[in-house]
């Protein structure tokens, strides 16, 4: 009965200690947005909201200003994001072209291979509340931004 005791104890013990934050790296200042890893530091996207227009056979989103002021020199950018109400598996990342003064991206009504596609990523959480966001593709550089699917809230951040 005691060795029953004591291996139980032992157990609890050892599920306290790989229960506990084991994540030793920055952390997010601010909820629900990505910030660039650069390092030990972190560089805030630039958050705001698509606007979304229609012509004749696209759907157009697009963001103010002609680049985004977070930036990178890392072909494969990693993020850190602390959540609350925005889920980290639904982001989507595409690349925005750049026209007159602004970020767009066009999505034709009828999706065909001209059709843009959003970048390949790699979500891994690290510890309660806290993922890291990888693209598993190289970005040439250029304009991006990472969207919650089904929303219009753009986090930007440029590939130079």
């Amino acid at each position: 009965m005691l060795i029953m005791k004591n291996s139980l104890l032992a157990l609890a013990l050892v599920s306290a200690l790989f229960a506990q934050d084991r994540y030793k790296g920055p952390k997010p200042p601010k909820t629900d947005i990505p910030y660039l890893l650069h390092a030990s530091n972190l560089v805030e996207t630039d958050s705001g909201e698509a606007q979304e227009g229609k012509n004749k056979n696209d759907t157009v989103y697009t963001i103010a200003g002609a680049s985004a002021k977070a930036r990178t020199p890392l072909a494969e950018p990693i993020f850190l994001m602390a959540v609350d109400k925005v889920s980290a598996e639904k982001l989507t990342c595409y690349r925005m072209e750049t026209k007159g003064g602004s970020r767009q991206l066009i999505i034709p009504m009828k999706p065909g291979k001209n059709s843009p596609k959003p970048m390949r990523m790699n979500v891994t959480r690290v510890s309660d509340n806290l993922y890291r966001i990888e693209l598993a593709e190289t970005l040439p550089n250029g304009e991006y931004t990472l969207s919650p699917e089904g929303s219009n809230q753009a986090f930007s951040f440029s590939v130079y």
